[in-house]
């Protein structure tokens, strides 16, 4: 298991040095039994999702445990959390997705809190991948609600989403249990790699009527 290890964390060390949206010479990266720690800091918000989603991408790893800190470069003048608040209510307002949500913002030394009810599940995490590259934001906790415009029974949502699953070539629909409880989807089982967990997550949030996802899946 050691060479294993040592094998992830070169590989992930180079995907982020390589990787242009990660100022990498202030990260630490550690291996144990394929679980992934990566620890120091990095230039904003985006670059520690950024740096996340590197480390799953490595083959072999199951678990990745990020624990990166944001340190903003010096800047002439830093916004006050509610100058943040309001970039991020002027950013929501540009988009679509976003712009007639009822979203309510709060900021407390550029961590962010997410409140309020949106109607579709893949709509909360489209706020964060909307807020998450603006200055001064360190943190993100999302406890927006899902409130769908018309209700879809159990059945109809579990149906869906196997369905959503079984037409991707990516994950195979017989490795993946989908339980669904009043809206909110549960799905376990074991998967490959990180590809085969965002492809049956990503068929579980952009179902219609999902009200969460509860994530019980196992990368081998």
């Amino acid at each position: 298991m050691k060479n294993t290890d040592e094998i992830i964390k070169k590989t992930i060390i180079d995907t982020l040095y390589w990787d242009s949206r990660v100022d990498a010479s202030d990260v630490k990266v550690e291996v144990d039994n394929r679980e992934v720690t990566i620890r120091g800091t990095v230039p904003n918000y985006s670059a520690s999702e950024a740096a996340l989603f590197d480390a799953y991408k490595a083959h072999g790893v199951t678990k990745v445990d990020n624990q990166l800190l944001v340190k903003y470069p010096q800047l002439s003048k830093f916004p006050t959390d509610k100058e943040i608040a309001k970039n991020i209510e002027t950013q929501l307002a540009l988009y679509a997705s976003t712009r007639d949500s009822d979203i309510q913002v709060f900021v407390k030394d550029g961590k962010v809190i997410l409140k309020g009810h949106v109607d579709a599940y893949w709509k909360k995490s489209r706020v964060e991948q909307l807020i998450s590259d603006l200055i001064g934001v360190v943190g993100i906790t999302n406890t927006i609600t899902v409130v769908p415009t018309k209700t879809v029974v159990d059945d109809v949502i579990a149906d869906d989403v196997v369905q959503a699953i079984n037409r991707s070539y990516i994950v195979d629909v017989n490795d993946i249990d989908v339980r669904v409880q009043n809206g909110i989807v549960t799905l376990s089982g074991d998967v490959s790699n990180r590809v085969e967990y965002d492809a049956a997550i990503e068929a579980a949030s952009n179902t219609f009527g999902v009200k969460d996802v509860i994530d019980r899946l196992h990368i081998k």
